[in-house]
């Protein structure tokens, strides 16, 4: 026979380290397949569908008792075993092995304290019989000797069990006997006489039986003749026995009175407990209507008690203060009043909060009395609202109205004077607390009352720009300068040395230095004290362009946020909309003054155009806050302001160079080069900050008006264009020459007249020496341009090329060769009206003859290798001599 799993050593160590820790003894362990069946039908194995198991037996014995338990464990993914199910052998209640399995290996165990008696329990699949009786005989055996009872047995002969437990007992001893120590097998003889066998044939009965067959003497064949005599014997018995009975009767007759009497009684008594059980039954449902009558009061109790509860802070809610209703119907706003009213609006928005849903149960929401109670709140938030807000208005105009009303606010003649809001800003400090009320109480309202503020700070502001800028524009000294430069019609020997006009930029400075920081504060303090919800403009201990100002700090109002919005980093682009356009309303008109002093500054010098325009950049760039948004706006178009006013000066200054082409007859250095040189140098000095960008696009419009000037008058005069052009641009670079080392516009330009220059003394030359000796150049060039076509060797015989030809060209050319160069220097020098230019173009002038005459000397000896001329050295020592 196979070995076994229930003789596996090595399953019984893996199921103990399964179940260590629960202090119970693995009795065996098995392999098993475990299916699921259907109640009630006859359900064929399917041996695919079964799933692998090990069945454990586990004692656990405490003190007397000893607790029997059957452990499914199933095997893990990595092939361990892991406790799956927990069953008590106590609880074990039926047996029984399936019919519809052919093999009798399948059968089921039935518990008795299952939750679910609607499903079917599991099938268990053993690999023989061999294992399934040694299981189960395992399992009956510890259900009698440990728990003192045994399950039904459905489905297997008893008879056979007890056969197969006498026949393998020697073999299983002989097992246990191979493994060593106590340990080693727990089934024993003893454990496999299966209870069922006892319960047949007992060792009493056995023994009588081997003594009745003792007395009998027989041989092999005569076992029919000892059934038959086994019969006759049985007969005799039971004649006997029923014999006995007979005499008997009397007894049992007695027997049966005494039962019927005790069965009247049993009646009797039956009967009686039913009525007992009929009046404990009523007295029972009694007492439960009792207990439900009074739990119901004393819930009722319960619920009343948080009912009074929950109405008493409804109705605390409720009710209006008499202090608070007469503060928001009728009370005082002055200052003394102020911390009432703030009380009366906190409550008041506290109260309006309680009655919403959130704060509220929506239980309450729907009660006609707190409908009631908050239309009446509504109520009084209007009217507080309304009066509120009619005293701001009022209050506004009546400060800004004091204000304009005293001239000792406003600059005066011979006084500038710096605006001071400080007392308005405290004044309003008082009424910023009640501001933020009114808006978390009504938002609607805060339009009318920041545009009131607007208009009545737009009239201050006004007046203060107006008169700052009059006694500003009053106390500058500073002589006008011209605004004329490049006019040709005052002569070139025009003094352009300008007056100073730095004053007029220090006036302009000031005037922002001032006003910028007071519009970005006012911008600032209004954003914050019209509730705003925008960050802080300037950082704590400065302005915006880092100037000390005497109000810094004027928009921090010194209150807390009610709901928090200030401290929120995001805000909808409709708040900051809001802004822009209040701070519109609040600035609007002011940028007149500023125009009126750039206008100003403009008439008295140009050029400081660029100085005001390098102010305003730096300012500009200072303004980041969104508080400050109209502030850069109107900087941005005190900027255009300047530019266009600068524009104007430049095409202005374009059209006294373009007035140059009217004069029919020009020669010499036109006035507007050097002039333009002072201009530049001049401008260089007002450059501040970004102004950069500025004077580069003037040089770029000047110099380009300047070339293109150039170019038309001197096609007016072809003949001396040439010349014309190389002293105007040699004019332009040397009076350039420094500027154009520092300003990368004016070294480009600078590169682009030197271009023209070399140009122009090219063209220049060329002319004078082709004028001198053209003859012996146009020969030349007869020859270069032959010799494309035909052969050298064959040039000398073309008609006009001939060697004759050559010499009469020579000889009338370079006879009397220093009179011919002393000529051509004249010519040079002639016209010329800028000497200091004659040494370099002379020396130019002689290069590029001698380059000429190399060339043709090469021609000559290469087309006429018999004839002599002068050597390239003899003329060019004939020239250094002269």
């Amino acid at each position: 026979m196979a070995k076994s799993s229930a003789d596996d050593q090595e399953l019984r160590r893996a199921c103990e380290a399964a179940i260590e820790g629960t202090k119970q003894s693995v009795v065996m362990s098995i392999r098993v397949a475990k299916s699921r069946g259907i109640w009630g039908k006859t359900h064929k194995l399917g041996r695919d569908m079964a799933k692998p198991r090990v069945l454990a037996l586990s004692v656990k014995t405490k003190g007397q008792r000893t607790q029997a338990f059957l452990r499914v464990l199933k095997y893990s993914t990595g092939g361990v075993l892991e406790p799956a199910k927990l069953y008590k052998l106590k609880h074990l209640s039926k047996v029984e092995v399936l019919t519809n399995d052919p093999s009798g290996c399948t059968f089921t165990l039935g518990f008795d304290n299952l939750r679910s008696q609607s499903v079917a329990p599991p099938q268990w699949t053993m690999r023989n019989i061999d294992d399934r009786n040694r299981l189960l005989l395992c399992i009956l055996n510890i259900c009698k000797d440990a728990l003192g009872h045994l399950p039904k047995v459905v489905g297997i002969d008893v008879v056979e069990m007890a056969l197969w437990a006498k026949e393998n007992t020697p073999a299983v001893t002989s097992q246990g006997k191979e493994q060593e120590g106590p340990a080693a097998s727990t089934v024993t003889e003893s454990d496999l006489k299966v209870t069922v066998e006892k319960e047949l044939v007992s060792q009493a009965e056995e023994e009588d039986m081997e003594a009745l067959l003792g007395t009998y003497v027989m041989g092999i064949g005569e076992a029919e003749a000892f059934s038959e005599r086994l019969k006759r014997e049985l007969l005799a018995l039971e004649a006997a026995n029923v014999h006995a009975i007979l005499e008997s009767e009397p007894l049992i007759d007695e027997v049966l009175q005494g039962l019927e009497a005790a069965t009247n009684c049993v009646d009797d008594m039956d009967e009686w407990l039913g009525i007992f059980n009929v009046k404990l039954r009523h007295m029972r449902e009694d007492i439960e209507s009792i207990e439900t009558r009074n739990n119901k009061l004393e819930m009722q109790s319960v619920n009343n008690r948080a009912l009074i509860y929950e109405l008493d802070k409804l109705l605390l809610g409720l009710r209006v203060p008499s202090q608070y209703a007469a503060c928001l119907t009728g009370g005082s706003f002055d200052e003394a009043r102020m911390l009432q009213n703030i009380e009366a609006c906190e409550w008041l928005a506290g109260a309006l909060r309680s009655l919403e849903v959130p704060n509220l149960d929506p239980i309450y929401a729907n009660m006609r009395a707190v409908k009631e109670k908050r239309a009446e709140l509504e109520k009084l938030k209007s009217t507080f609202v309304r009066r509120a807000s009619e005293f701001l208005r009022n209050y506004f105009a009546s400060l800004v109205d004091f204000m304009i009303s005293d001239k000792s606010y406003f600059s005066q003649r011979g006084q500038l004077k710096r605006p001071d809001h400080a007392d308005l800003r405290y004044k309003c400090r008082t009424y910023a607390r009640l501001l933020q009320h009114l808006k978390s109480l009504d938002k609607n309202c805060m339009g009318a009352l920041r545009k009131a503020y607007c208009s009545s700070l737009n009239l201050l502001l006004r007046r203060e720009a107006r008169e700052f800028a009059n006694e500003l524009r009053a106390s500058t000294k500073a002589s006008r300068n011209p605004t004329v430069w490049l006019e040709a019609s005052t002569g070139s020997g025009q003094n352009v040395n300008a007056a100073d006009t730095s004053t007029v930029s220090e006036a302009y400075s000031k005037m922002l230095t001032i006003f910028i920081p007071l519009l970005v504060d006012e911008s600032s303090f209004f954003a914050h004290f019209m509730c705003f919800e925008v960050p802080a403009l300037v950082p704590p201990g400065g302005t915006a362009n880092g100037d000390k100002y005497d109000d810094t700090n004027d928009d921090d109002l010194g209150i807390m946020d009610i709901d928090d919005n200030d401290s929120k980093a995001g805000k909808s682009s409709g708040e900051l909309a809001a802004l822009n356009e209040s701070l519109q309303d609040l600035l609007d008109g002011i940028q007149e003054d500023f125009y009126a002093v750039v206008d100003w500054a403009y008439k008295i010098d140009p050029l400081r155009c660029i100085s005001m325009h390098g102010i305003t950049e730096r300012y500009l760039s200072g303004q980041k806050a969104d508080a400050a948004g109209f502030v850069r706006l109107l900087l941005g178009d005190l900027e255009s302001r300047v530019s266009m006013q600068f524009s104007h000066f430049v095409d202005e200054a374009c059209r006294q160079i373009e007035r140059n082409e009217r004069n029919v007859r020009q020669m010499g250095v036109l006035s507007y080069i050097p002039r333009f040189a002072t201009l530049a140098t001049r401008m260089e000095q007002y450059i501040q900050g970004q102004s950069r960008d500025l004077v580069d696009q003037a040089y770029t419009k000047f110099v380009s008006i300047m070339f293109a000037t150039l170019e038309k008058i001197a096609q007016t005069e072809p003949k001396y264009s040439d010349l014309f052009l190389l002293e105007n641009y040699a004019a332009f670079q040397n009076s350039l020459y420094d500027l154009a080392n520092v300003v990368p516009t004016l070294a480009k330009f600078y590169h682009q007249a030197s271009e023209a220059y070399e140009q122009a003394c090219t063209r220049h030359i060329s002319m004078i020496i082709y004028n001198q000796f053209e003859r012996l150049f146009q020969f030349a060039r007869r020859i270069e341009d032959l010799m494309y076509t035909i052969a050298p060797e064959e040039i000398p015989f073309q008609l006009g090329l001939s060697k004759m030809d050559l010499r009469k060209v020579i000889k009338s050319s370079l006879s009397g060769l220093d009179k011919s160069i002393t000529a051509m220097y004249k010519k040079l020098q002639k016209n010329m009206t800028s000497e200091e230019l004659l040494p370099s173009l002379w020396d130019k002038c002689k290069k590029e003859f001698l380059d000429k005459y190399e060339s043709f000397a090469q021609l000559v000896a290469k087309i006429y290798p018999t004839e002599t001329i002068h050597s390239v050295t003899e003329m060019r020592d004939l020239l250094a001599s002269m």
